[in-house]
């Protein structure tokens, strides 16, 4: 079921009728973990000023939410494999709503290592629901609209990544303690205005929590006709499987430019407000709202590529958008002003082909294989979790400018793998690998 075709013209049903419901409650899934991940990324300028930390320190942050992606991708196929899409799903949004429980200890403890504690076990269980959820759709209806139905679930992750930065921005970032107030205020005022700051991280998280508890009440109570599952996965025939998704190299490099894709988003949305403040000179109460603008020219522009790669060769789109995205990440470089600032937030426009057009490609011809294949993709989500430090410390030694050259890097990669799809032919559904031989 996971065969996605290059382009779709066929008018079949985007979902089949009887999981309808079950496509809405998952699109659901979808906009709660993209809130969730986007609020991430106001929390590494936030923990900055709280805990007066480094950029390097305080991109942990992203280290224990990605890391946690990439640590639980393959058990949570396991638990695919053996008990369902439907349990997987209910795993990662139990295991997640837990995450956002543990930020009302961690609040009262003020140690920043709680903290991180929390955001691995939220990331845990999105890792589990995204790597449940994505194979998911692209199971509930015919694949000639299967390219159609994941971008457009993908969709509504920005939905989602738009009210995560909003919250942020509306219930976190204005009533944070000033910088320069810092400056004149006792040992014991420190503290305090810690503590009030802590309490402001709290509240969005635990309004996470609620609305993750509410979904999985919902899924729980729907009865779901899951479609026919791939064979199980023997591993104890010579781990065949992975044997032949390592053999696959558009599988392979797929999994690389979604490593390197994940890594420029994280690295472009966790220190866009950085560059407000120290590149452009917009105040902290307003760096927010260009955060929020990033994502909604995100979220605009990936509608628009679900249209778009109905009239273009996904590899085509993907080439031509990984280019411009480089080109936005260069004049943010050495363009110091507002217009940089304005190439730091269109570089989103880039981003939002990417992550489902490189998850289809990748997927595309792997048959039973899918499922784990799959997992290594969403484990190729650590991409966000390493690189961005490498980002932090480029910016700790030459500004918050200069930074830019690691997302353009990564997006440079992304536009390789673009020209490796259009140069090389295909390995045909179900067949075995041998280097670029299909047999």
């Amino acid at each position: 079921m996971a065969a996605v075709p290059d382009q779709v013209s066929d008018p079949a049903p985007l979902v089949a009728r009887h999981l309808l419901v079950p496509f809405i409650l998952l699109v659901s899934c979808f906009a709660a973990w993209g809130a969730a991940a986007n609020l991430t990324d106001v929390m590494v300028g936030v923990f900055r000023g709280i805990f007066d930390m480094s950029n390097l320190q305080s991109s942990l942050v992203q280290f224990a939410y990605y890391g946690a992606y990439f640590l639980l991708a393959i058990p949570a196929a396991f638990v695919n494999d053996r008990w369902g899409f439907k349990t997987g799903v209910l795993v990662g949004l139990g295991l997640a709503a837990l995450g956002g429980l543990l930020f009302l200890p961690a609040a009262q403890m003020l140690t920043y290592g709680m903290f991180l504690l929390a955001l691995f076990v939220l990331a845990a269980g999105l890792s589990i629901l995204e790597t449940s959820a994505n194979p998911f759709v692209i199971a509930m209806g015919e694949d000639a609209s299967s390219t159609r139905r994941l971008n457009l679930a993908q969709a509504f992750n920005p939905v989602g990544a738009n009210i995560g930065v909003l919250m942020g921005a509306v219930l976190i970032l204005p009533g944070l303690t000033p910088e320069a107030s810092k400056v004149i205020m006792s040992e014991e005022q420190l503290l305090a205005s810690q503590e009030a700051d802590l309490l402001l991280v709290l509240r969005p998280y635990l309004i996470i929590a609620a609305v993750l508890g509410l979904i999985w009440l919902l899924i729980a109570m729907r009865r779901m006709e899951l479609p026919a599952q791939p064979d199980p996965v023997d591993l104890t025939e010579g781990g065949g499987t992975f044997s032949r998704l390592w053999a696959n190299r558009h599988y392979r490099y797929g999994v690389l430019a979604q490593f390197f894709n994940v890594a420029a988003q994280t690295c472009t949305w966790t220190f866009t407000i950085l560059y407000a403040q120290d590149v452009a000179g917009v105040s902290q109460r307003s760096a927010g709202w260009w955060l929020q603008a990033s994502l909604i020219i995100f979220l605009l522009a990936r509608f628009l590529m679900v249209y778009l790669l109905g009239v273009f060769r996904p590899a085509v789109l993907l080439l031509v958008m990984a280019l411009f995205g480089v080109a936005c990440c260069l004049t943010s470089m050495f363009v110091l002003n507002i217009v940089g600032l304005v190439a730091v937030v269109m570089i989103s426009a880039a981003l939002s082909l990417m992550f489902p057009t490189i998850y289809g490609m990748a997927l595309q011809g792997l048959g039973k294989d899918a499922k784990f294949g799959a997992a290594g993709l969403v484990m190729a989500i650590l991409g966000g979790a390493l690189v961005p430090m490498v980002h932090a410390a480029v910016m700790d030694l030459a500004g918050s400018a200069m930074g830019y050259v690691v997302p353009a890097t990564c997006l440079l990669v992304v536009a390789l793998y673009a020209l490796y799809d259009l140069r090389h032919t295909r390995p045909a559904p179900g067949a075995a690998v041998i280097g670029e031989v299909a047999i």
